[in-house]
């Protein structure tokens, strides 16, 4: 256990990071999951449609240090991939 004042003031600094981090995260799966629904769901133009909103949320992300850059872009070229499959 932290005996220090900063150490201790550190934890609680960490504690309110990891919560923002984990809900961006989570609010970046959200995303990619509704990408991946409508491309499973075989509609190219609500599948474009819904990278369109996804591509601006991973790139937040990126920008808030949650994800690394190449990864949210190979992320988005992915998927814009199986939509051109399509």
């Amino acid at each position: 256990m932290a005996h220090h004042i900063s150490a201790k003031k550190r934890i609680r600094q960490t504690e309110r990071r990891t919560e923002v981090n984990r809900s961006r995260t989570s609010r970046i799966r959200t995303f990619v999951k509704k990408v991946e629904l409508a491309i499973a769901g075989g509609d190219k133009t609500v599948a474009a449609a819904a990278l369109r909103v996804a591509e601006p949320e991973l790139m937040k992300g990126v920008q808030a240090g949650v994800l690394h850059k190449n990864t949210a872009s190979r992320k988005v070229s992915r998927l814009a991939a199986r939509i051109k499959s399509l």
